[in-house]
């Protein structure tokens, strides 16, 4: 299949979107790779062919942050810093919110805008002289604090936040925030082996139990784990939940239908 994209690249390996960020040198998250990224995304919500996600990019950064080389060209006048405000959010909501789940493995440094999208992802593998940071307070502005929370503890982001401060992969994999500090030359066939693993699973199952970990996230335990319960009852009615409980107990893999 013919790439169609200018900032990104897609390839499909078995059930496995493969996505490279590339824009290069640094793969800064420029207008175009926010658009594509946010349209593949949400192609990919839509695609049953389609059952994991893995993210990664080409060369040696995974994404240097916002592109401020081309911001002038962006923002000329009133309107345009919402609208890019907007569009910048708009591509870490639609990996969040993609129906599928996605791996990111995280080749190089992941600065700003690119600790955002690490941030957005589901699961997080990373090379070992990958580092992430928030090195906006260089450059006199802020940007990734809300993303970094997600990730890291109240002193530690505050120390990023503030000083610039970055972190390598096997410090990531020390504090339990990556799943794998690999070999930089490992890293996509570490988080190929997770999504492929993914796709295995009944593809109605792994979309609501990730539409289920989004919606919990944010509530108490109560209602948390309450609506988990009647996500669970509106699964065990399906298809492919009856085949897995009968191929569990006549030991043999499932074959799913999606329905």
């Amino acid at each position: 299949m013919q790439n169609p994209y200018t900032a990104i690249k897609v390839e499909m390996i078995g059930h496995v979107a493969l996505i490279k960020l590339a824009n290069p040198p640094v793969n800064a998250l420029s207008k175009a790779m926010m658009e594509e990224l946010t349209f593949e995304l949400d192609r990919i919500s839509e695609d049953d062919n389609v059952r994991a996600v893995v993210l990664t990019a080409e060369g040696r950064v995974f994404c240097a942050g916002a592109d401020l080389k081309s911001r002038g060209e962006v923002i000329k006048g009133p309107g345009d810093l919402p609208q890019h405000s907007r569009r910048t959010r708009e591509c870490f909501h639609a990996i969040r919110e993609c129906a599928k789940p996605v791996v990111v493995a995280v080749n190089g440094a992941a600065l700003g805008a690119g600790l955002a999208i690490m941030a957005s992802c589901d699961i997080l593998v990373c090379a070992s002289t990958a580092e992430v940071g928030l090195p906006e307070i260089n450059v006199g502005l802020l940007g990734g604090g809300r993303h970094a929370m997600r990730l890291f503890g109240h002193s530690r982001t505050r120390h990023m936040m503030l000083t610039g401060l970055r972190v390598n992969g096997d410090e990531l994999y020390r504090l339990g925030i990556v799943e794998a500090s690999v070999p930089v030359e490992e890293v996509v066939g570490t988080a190929m082996i997770i999504a492929q693993t993914i796709a295995e699973k009944s593809p109605l199952s792994t979309r609501l139990a990730k539409s289920t970990l989004n919606v919990i996230e944010e509530l108490s335990l109560r209602d948390g784990y309450r609506y988990e319960q009647d996500m669970t009852a509106a699964i065990a009615k399906t298809e492919d939940a009856r085949e897995a409980q009968t191929a569990f107990l006549e030991k043999r893999q499932p074959v799913f239908k999606g329905r």
